[in-house]
């Protein structure tokens, strides 16, 4: 199924990302990741690709292959650009074609140093060359704006041209504000955006994760969630069921609040996404909320 047409469905899409695993055994590993989450009926499953646009390629594929093909679940595959070539691109999305892959997250990727970025320096340059070859393809979202953008408004006018581009949907980075990112499609929706976008949620589970998140992704840290690390910083175990919880309260908050979709950085983890489908059909959202109305009597 093409991901764009996933939004036209009565219930909420749920999604979930993962990454490959890596060591000796890898499409084992996460074929017993999948295993725990094709229960959960998800909408889509996105696969991440290695940061710099290489190394772990051949696994994205094969892992979206096999969502595809072993768990007859529609897959996603994100494709990175920066310090790539044309040549490189087009040999990669031959692959994917040849795996039955249809759709892909077109991403710049991170910058590595010393490395060309002559053939493509944003995500918008790779996304007609994955449209003309067939794709269904999305691209990011930042809700907060790009890490490497210091003007919001201009993280917006990069959103719309991702958008002229070609872009069918997008897929938000995380946060952990949802009044920020609700701010952010209020100035998408004002500037001119139309496809839909679905909003990127992952819990924190340490300290040393949320660290790590802030300085990548540029998220703030609203005062429930500093106040919550202050109270469990010493107590893994609670600090990791305090950040499910709250990351179950964002998505039922924004699907309340009429989002597009809802899409759980599942860290590989089928618990996390468990939760998170679970919440969202107590709320009345989901698909396990809108199959117990179709099992419901007139």
């Amino acid at each position: 199924m093409y991901i764009a047409d996933v939004f036209q469905a009565e219930s909420l899409p749920v999604s979930f990302e993962i990454f490959p695993p890596k060591g000796e055994l890898p499409l084992e590993e996460a074929r017993e990741v999948v295993s725990g989450l094709a229960p959960l009926d998800p909408a889509f499953v996105s696969v991440t690709y290695s940061a710099g646009g290489g190394g772990n390629s051949g696994r994205t594929i094969d892992v979206a292959r096999m969502i595809n093909d072993e768990f007859n679940l529609t897959s996603m595959a994100h494709l990175t650009c920066m310090n790539a070539t044309r040549e490189n691109i087009r040999q990669t999305l031959g692959a994917m074609k040849d795996a039955g892959i249809q759709n892909v997250l077109a991403l710049r990727g991170d910058r590595v140093e010393g490395a060309s970025a002559e053939d493509f320096r944003f995500a918008k340059d790779l996304i007609p060359l994955v449209r003309e070859a067939g794709f269904c393809v999305g691209a990011a979202a930042y809700p907060e704006g790009h890490v490497d953008c210091l003007d919001f408004e201009e993280s917006i006018v990069h959103l719309k041209q991702k958008q002229d581009a070609g872009a069918e949907f997008f897929v938000s980075q995380l946060f952990f504000d949802n009044e920020a990112a609700l701010r952010f499609l209020d100035h998408a929706h004002l500037a001119g955006i139309e496809v839909p976008i679905t909003l990127g949620v992952m819990p924190f589970m340490s300290k040393s994760q949320i660290t790590r998140m802030v300085f990548m992704c540029g998220a703030s840290l609203p005062s429930p969630v500093v106040k919550l690390l202050a109270r469990y910083e010493d107590d893994p175990k609670s600090l990791r069921a305090a950040g499910i919880e709250y990351a179950c309260k964002q998505m039922v908050g924004l699907a309340e609040a009429g989002a597009d979709g809802v899409h759980v950085y599942t860290m590989n983890k089928p618990d996390v996404a468990a939760a998170a489908v679970e919440a969202l059909g107590m709320a009345g959202f989901g698909p396990a909320a809108h199959d117990a109305r179709e099992g419901a009597p007139c």
